[in-house]
């Protein structure tokens, strides 16, 4: 089991939350250039911009949620960095599990400690959200918040159409069971992403923080499709 270090919590064993995210240290940047340099064939519903985004998402719960930030942080730079094989193989390849493998020799050098290392690499490989490993360490329950925020909302509603596009879907095809879809198909489309997705990943988030954006934006994810479904009907 991973466990994590963890030693800004407050007196009553709660995440103190008194203090803004830190600065990131001189380890931190250094892989997120590295990091940087491995998204530049990446689709654009998973380029580094994605990357930022959860970045900045983990700088955030992180504190409220009493993670380790170097730890979590340097997983968050490198928690995509195998996505392009994903895309690429049409979903044939597991990115968390290719992630892990091409981290690996990234993190290893690192001046931080064997346990530290094994939690980056835990986190990599326990984001996903259907498929295991559940995530074990706070700094994992974080970056799988963070990543399935960037899902939801209205960056969500966004990247699904983006994603869409990628595969060459439709932009709307109600006369089809969704359920009985293919993902990287021309069935693909943003709607269908909501539905065997999207619209579950509220109820899945791990932290307490991450619950309550989720929350927002899931709101705003819902009204949107009920719009887009009155205004396909021609019911608005």
């Amino acid at each position: 089991m991973v466990t994590s270090n963890i030693e800004d919590r407050n007196a009553t064993g709660k995440p103190d939350t008194r203090h803004p995210a830190p600065e990131t240290g001189a380890l931190v940047e250094e892989i997120k250039s590295k990091a940087e340099q491995m998204f530049a064939s990446a689709r654009g519903s998973h380029a580094w911009e994605h990357t930022q985004r959860v970045y900045q998402l983990c700088r955030h719960i992180g504190v409220v949620e009493g993670a380790d930030m170097e730890v979590l942080l340097l997983a968050a730079c490198l928690h995509d960095i195998g996505r392009i094989y994903q895309d690429t193989s049409d979903g044939k390849v597991c990115h968390a599990e290719k992630g892990v493998e091409l981290a690996r020799p990234i993190i290893e050098p690192l001046p931080i400690t064997g346990n530290r290392k094994n939690n980056v690499l835990h986190c990599i490989q326990a984001h996903r959200f259907r498929k295991p490993p559940i995530p074990e360490t706070a700094e994992a329950r974080v970056l799988f918040d963070a990543d399935k925020l960037d899902a939801i909302g209205a960056v969500g509603v966004a990247r699904a159409y983006l994603f869409a596009g990628e595969v060459g879907a439709r932009l709307h095809n109600p006369h089809v069971d969704v359920e009985n879809t293919r993902p990287y198909t021309s069935e693909d489309t943003g709607y269908r992403e909501f539905k065997v997705k999207l619209s579950k990943i509220k109820d899945g988030m791990l932290t307490r923080e991450g619950g309550r954006m989720a929350a927002a934006r899931h709101a705003f994810m819902t009204a949107f499709f009920e719009r887009l479904q009155a205004e396909h009907r021609g019911d608005a």
